[in-house]
Parts: structure tokens; sequence; C-alpha cells
């Protein structure tokens, strides 16, 4: 716990919560501006407004934002001895890596959320739809809750890793158009990537690329067995690296 109360009291003085805030919001009036700009209503309803605003994050901007927390949260890390200082102390490799990815995957979720909430205010606010959103479309926000845990393991280990800010980023750019262009042309196990999972969950239900637009349970065991995988195997792998890893001169 103590590792990731650490991490906890870094987050107040940090710059994560722009992007966990902005980014989803900035995604969903983009994918509405189209359609206010004509003036008219959705043709489908709710499902186009999460079609227009969900699809889209999934593609690039859901792994972008995850892997510039990633980023932030190690970036004290890298910055003068406090690297020495971490290979030092009395935490554990796997608590580090742990409370570093833990963090990460919380700080997600929350955009996740927020995701949510503001597709909500656009449909009711801006498009004055009737009823609310539908609930399978609140449960895929929870399933991308859990298929992200990857995305925020791997980012956590590049960003550990790499001492660049930007490498990261463009390690999660270049990976997300890898794994989508698989999902495109319906590879079998492209969800073994952690970010075509994530691409994966945002395209449930929507009749988009891979998915059929039917939700079945086998989707949902699937998406949820590779994401409890992925993210033992990547925090052991990481942790795995982060014992070998030396102080720095």
């Amino acid at each position: 716990m103590g590792a990731l109360n650490a991490e906890l009291i870094k987050l107040k003085r940090g710059l994560a919560w722009p992007v966990v805030v902005l980014l989803p919001i900035v995604l969903v009036l983009a994918g509405a501006a189209t359609q206010l700009a004509r003036g008219g209503q959705p043709e489908n309803g709710w499902h186009t407004v999460w079609v227009q605003s969900v699809v889209f994050y999934g593609l690039f901007p859901l792994a972008i934002g995850v892997a510039i927390l990633g980023s932030l949260v190690w970036r004290a890390e890298h910055r003068g001895s406090n690297w020495n200082a971490l290979m030092s102390g009395p935490t554990s490799s796997l608590r580090i890596v742990i409370a570093k990815a833990a963090v990460v995957a919380g700080l997600t979720a929350i955009m996740q959320i927020i995701l949510l909430v503001s597709v909500v205010a656009i449909g009711k606010l801006a498009f004055g739809l009737p009823g609310m959103l539908p609930g399978q479309y609140v449960g895929i926000t929870g399933l991308l809750v859990v298929a992200t845990i990857p995305v925020a393991a791997v980012q956590s280990a590049l960003s550990m890793v790499l001492r660049s800010f930007a490498a990261p980023i463009a390690v999660a750019l270049v990976a997300a158009g890898i794994s989508l262009a698989l999902l495109m042309i319906e590879v079998p196990g492209a969800i073994a990537s952690p970010y075509g999972l994530a691409t994966r969950t945002t395209q449930l239900g929507t009749g988009m690329f891979a998915d059929t637009g039917t939700i079945t349970g086998g989707d949902v065991v699937a998406i949820l067995i590779a994401a409890a995988i992925l993210a033992v195997a990547l925090v052991t792998v990481t942790t795995w690296i982060l014992e070998r890893r030396d102080t720095r001169i």
C-alpha cells in the first residue's frame, strides 16, 4: 500500500488530470460536431451519438491518452537521482510495478467514466434525445475499464524502460494502428494485443469494422479472459525487467 499511496500523492500535483478530463470531452464534442453543424437529429438516436464518439475514440486517441498518462506517471523517476532512489529503496519491484500500473489503469478508468458522462450530456443537452443512454452502452463502458488495464500495464512498462517522454506515446500510436489493421482484416487473435483488445471493446455493438452489431456472451467472456491474461503477463514481465535494472550514474 505504501507504493500506491506514494503514487496517489504525486497525482495531486501532476499533469495527468487535464488529459483524463479533457481528452474524452474533446473527442465526444468532435464526434458530434458534424451532426451539430447540420442542425439535424442523429439518425439512430443514442446509437449514432455513441458510434460517432466512442468508435473514433477507440482507434487512436484512447491508446495515445493512456500512453501520455504512463509517461507522466513515470516522469519523476527519470529525473535527477530519483531512479537511483527508487532502485535502492525498500519497496519490492513487484509493488512498484503494480502501483504504477494501477495508477495508470485507475486514471484510464476515470477517463472512460467521463467519456460516458460526456456522451449522455451531448445526447440530452445538444440533441435533446428522449430517455437515457441504453444500458448496453453503460455495460460496454464497464467492460472497457477492464479491457484498458493491459494497455495501462504495457504503457507503464514502456515508460519505465524508455526515459524519453514521447517514445512510449509513439509506440502506442504505431501499435494501435497495427492492431486496428489486424481487426479490420479480421485476423484471429487480434485481441491478444492490448491495443487491439481496447479497440475491439469500443466497437462492441456498433457494427463498425470487425463488429457484427450484436453483443454476445462469447465476446464479453473473450474480452475478460484476454484482459486478465494480458494484465498478469505484463506485470510479471515488467517486474522481471525492473529487477534486472541497475542504478544510473
